[in-house]
Order: structure tokens, then sequence, then C-alpha cells
């Protein structure tokens, strides 16, 4: 995460907050807040679910300011109860079928615009798991079509079927993965949320 308070100012800054000074609270939101929607908002995919996660972080940060150590990292802080935050979010939205699935496709969506270095091997190998349980054809599909950015129609034609087929068979495999991650879903999901927030 970028940081716009340099580490002097920042201790200075933590240090009126832990005394309840509104105006380094209001400073360190302005420095921080930005970044962490940025994040936020890339995982959930919905504003004003982001919004709403980014207002909670930011009113447990005042309630807990006397919970901050000067001597230690204050981005780390952050990242705990953001990561707090997030994991609860997912745990409602598990008991929401709608909800849980389209987190999923965008913890698909986030794997598929990552480089492994970013999001882990772990995470990386278990979502390669379920494409590479596909068949033979929809991976191939898959492939052209999520992580090559083809077009059904360029899809269709690289590989001689239609665009019905195409669609069929992205349909299915969408289907699929999501299963898969269902199944695997503390390592599927949670690792990808962990990674997003943890990257500074």
């Amino acid at each position: 995460m970028k940081v716009f308070v340099e580490e002097g100012a920042l201790q200075h800054l933590l240090l009126q907050l832990k005394q309840g000074y509104e105006s380094a609270f209001n400073t360190i939101y302005l420095a921080y807040s930005k970044a962490l929607y940025k994040k936020i908002n890339g995982i959930v995919k919905d504003e004003s679910i982001a919004d709403e996660l980014l207002q909670d972080l930011f009113l447990k940060v005042w309630e807990k300011r006397q919970d901050i150590k000067l001597e230690q990292s204050f981005t780390a802080f952050l990242y705990t109860i953001a990561n707090n935050l997030v994991f609860d979010y997912f745990r409602k939205v598990s008991k929401d079928k709608r909800l849980h699935d389209r987190l999923l496709i965008n913890a698909v969506d986030y794997y598929l615009h990552t480089e492994e270095n970013l999001i882990g091997k772990e995470t990386w190998g278990i979502i390669e798991e379920a494409i590479d349980k596909l068949s033979d054809q929809r991976r191939n599909v898959f492939k052209l079509c999520k992580i090559e950015g083809k077009s059904y129609q360029e899809a269709a034609e690289a590989l001689g079927i239609t665009v019905a087929t195409v669609n069929s068979h992205m349909v299915n495999a969408m289907r699929f993965i999501k299963e898969y991650l269902h199944k695997n879903q503390e390592i599927g999901v949670i690792l990808i949320v962990a990674a997003i927030l943890g990257r500074s």
C-alpha cells in the first residue's frame, strides 16, 4: 500500500489518535482510505459493500485506537482489521447462495488477471486444479476466452465449433469451477482475499 504519511509524521499522528484527537483520525483516514477501498472493492466487486466495509474498518480503528502500538507497523494493524471484516463478510455471504456464487466468480476472475507471485502458489494451484479437471475441449474453450481474452466468435473459429457450443462450454466450465471452489472454499477464496489485502 502506498503510504502518504512519512514515518515521523505518522508516529505523531498515531500518538494524537491514541489521545482521541479527531483531526489526527481524519488525516489518517485521508491517507489510507483510498488504497484500502480499492483493495476491498477489488474483492467484493460492489461499491456499496466496499464502502460499508471501509467505514466499519475505520470505526474499528477509532474504537481500538488505544491498542495501536507505536513501535509496530500501522499498515499491519489496518490489514488485520480489514482481513477480519472481509472474512466476516464472506461468512455471511456463504449463507446466501447467489452472493456466494458471485464471490466465487470474482475469485476466479481475480486469479485470471493476477500474476502467480502475487496470489500465492497454494491459491494458484487450487484453481488450476479445477481448470485441469475440465474436459479437453471445455478447457480449451475456457482458456481461449478467459485467459487469452478471445471473443466467443474467435474461440469458435479457432476450434472449429459454433458460438453456441462455446457459450455452452463456458457456462458449464464456470459452473464446475464454482462447485470445485465451494468444496475448497477456505483455500479457493479466503487465501485469495488474504493475498489481495496483504499486498503492499
